[in-house]
């Protein structure tokens, strides 16, 4: 079974930086696309960043220039380090990655998120 865990979230004044983070766990057999998303209550879930398995990555354009997404397929992490940190940027943060796991004799992909971490950044 395959988990996605979150760390990171927290309370930071505006202008502030956070660096959220996303283990991921179980028989993996290869691991694509991983990104992050964010919603606020109300709001539809938004695209935040994402990364290919290659290293390419794309960012909504309120973020880019302040956040940056890297990820480490040795230890199964996505990583979203966030920069000057604005108070629209409040919202809980989940980390989605498409992985591959084997169903039978079959490599079957399919997108897996996490719990969810929460982020507030106060004026």
């Amino acid at each position: 079974q395959v988990q996605l865990v979150e760390s990171g979230g927290g309370l930071v004044q505006a202008g502030g930086s956070l660096k959220l983070s996303c283990v991921v766990s179980g028989r993996i057999l290869s691991l694509n696309r991983m990104g992050w998303f964010r919603r606020t209550p109300g709001a539809q879930r938004e695209l935040v960043a994402s990364i290919t398995s290659g290293g390419s990555a794309d960012y909504a354009e309120s973020v880019k220039g302040r956040f940056t997404i890297s990820r480490d397929d040795a230890k199964k992490t996505v990583t979203l380090q966030m920069n000057n940190l604005k108070p629209e940027d409040t919202a809980d943060y989940y980390c989605t990655a498409a992985v591959g796991t084997l169903s039978g004799m079959i490599h079957v992909v399919n997108d897996y998120w996490g719990q969810g971490t929460q982020v507030t950044v106060s004026s």
